[in-house]
């Protein structure tokens, strides 16, 4: 008999087959609808760091005190991450994709509205849980749809959407601010998602393989299958991989079960390193430049090329490592290494455009395309059961870092010393993140030793 009769004849492996089918129209319409929420993720997370300078003039804020307000947001996003996570695992990944896509768009357009440093941080705070939220169920859901060629670079792609997204605020926020206010950018920050909540409830599938481990999904199922393939044999029994289980247990503890133990905790190390350069990055750069005597206007066009660098380096990390996927941690570990020569080269830039553009364009590069590349590791890593745990735990401790970033920020220029010393400082994390990344490399590739 042929492998299609024998299918039909017995239990189909879903992520087999769907390994095995070439790149559908309905599995770019999954990655297109989660690279939207990404996109408008990346808007709204960014945007306070375009504002920051107008903000601080209206609202007269120390930019001492700009640190804490900006990471404010990024408290939210961490507890969203940490929360909505295990909630998606338990209650699916399309419902609580709509709530928090709701969640920071009404609360996006509220921010519009505070009149003081109070309410404008009580209502990021409250966007950032939706913020949060939302980012490791994109990255679930698109992984769990995703042939396994094309996995990495589907999932970091889609993700490319939050980088866009925050080089975009840079040019909105840059033609808003001076025509309208800083009031201008959460409007427009609040509006779009609605719209994007509207097309995910018609459009988006939830995880067929969620659906096949809570049960009593069977016919929704075969519905998604026919939509990738019209010769899906249907009629088989579905089974969602031999070694795809329910979770029995509480999902933090599955994190470090059955040889996650060291991993785990070294992914959690990797996620605070990057993000604490990643929003360091993206929250002062526009700042220091200006204080440097840069135009305003200037440093935050330079700013927006350190996320479309980060597209570059998502989607040219995403081809290396789905063609070497068993050197994948390695090949992060070598971006994650550029990373740290690259913020250092920063602070060695001065006031040079020319040179600013070349350091902030490579730490874009690796400092993105190596969070993406994080993401994609990770959702790849952990089974289905707790997947979107698994990756909003990562990214939920990585807000710690995320949060740390401009706090960390404000400081060191307080401290006074110039930007040298900052960048030299902010250089640190990404070499920690490096050795994470190879320790991560050498434990699988004993795993992979031990299981031949």
């Amino acid at each position: 008999m042929t492998q299609q009769k024998l299918r039909t004849t017995a239990v189909l492996d879903v992520r087999q087959f769907i390994d095995e089918q070439p790149f559908s129209r309905f599995q770019l319409l999954v990655a297109i609808l989660c690279g939207a929420i990404a996109f408008m993720d990346g808007f709204d997370a960014q945007s306070i760091g375009y504002v920051a300078p107008a903000l601080s003039s209206e609202l007269q804020i120390a930019r001492v005190a700009l640190g804490p307000l900006i990471s404010i947001g990024l408290v939210g996003m961490m507890i969203g991450a940490l929360v909505f996570g295990p909630l998606a695992d338990h209650f699916g990944r399309k419902p609580i994709l709509l709530f928090c896509i709701l969640t920071f768009g009404v609360m996006s357009l509220v921010t519009a509205t505070a009149n003081s440093i109070e309410s404008f941080r009580i209502f990021r705070l409250i966007t950032g849980f939706g913020l949060g939220g939302a980012m490791p169920n994109t990255i679930a859901l698109t992984s769990e749809y995703m042939p396994k060629k094309f996995r990495a670079t589907a999932v970091m792609t889609m993700f490319c959407g939050f980088s866009i997204g925050a080089a975009a605020g840079g040019f909105i926020a840059a033609g808003l601010i001076s025509r309208f206010g800083w009031q201008a950018v959460f409007i427009v920050g609040g509006s779009i998602p609605l719209l994007i909540a509207l097309l995910t409830f018609a459009l988006l599938p939830e995880s067929i393989r969620f659906l096949l481990l809570k049960g009593g999904h069977q016919d929704k199922v075969k519905k998604y299958l026919l939509r990738i393939s019209p010769s899906a044999p249907v009629q088989a029994e579905l089974s969602a991989g031999p070694d795809e289980k329910k979770s029995s247990g509480f999902p933090m503890k599955e994190l470090f079960r059955h040889r996650r133990a060291l991993v785990t905790p070294l992914l959690w190390l990797m996620f605070f390193m990057t993000l604490l350069n990643l929003y360091f990055l993206q929250n002062w750069l526009p700042t220091v430049m200006n204080d440097a005597g840069i135009k305003i206007e200037t440093a935050i066009m330079i700013t927006t090329l350190f996320q479309i660098a980060g597209v570059v380096g998502t989607i040219t990390l995403g081809r290396l490592m789905d063609k070497h996927s068993n050197s994948a941690f390695k090949i992060l570990a070598g971006a994650y290494l550029g990373a740290a020569i690259s913020v250092f080269l920063i602070g060695e830039s001065g006031v040079s455009i020319a040179l600013l553009i070349c350091t902030v364009s490579a730490a874009g590069f690796c400092v993105v395309g190596g969070q993406t590349a994080s993401n994609a590791l990770a959702a790849d890593y952990y089974p289905t059961s707790i997947r979107s745990t698994g990756v909003g735990w990562c990214l939920g401790i990585g807000r710690i870092g995320g949060i740390t970033g401009p706090i960390l920020g404000g400081i060191l220029l307080g401290m006074g010393g110039g930007a040298r010393r900052v960048f030299w400082v902010a250089a640190i994390p990404a070499l920690i993140a490096t050795t994470a990344a190879f320790a991560v490399a050498a434990i699988r590739k004993k795993e992979n030793v031990n299981e031949n």
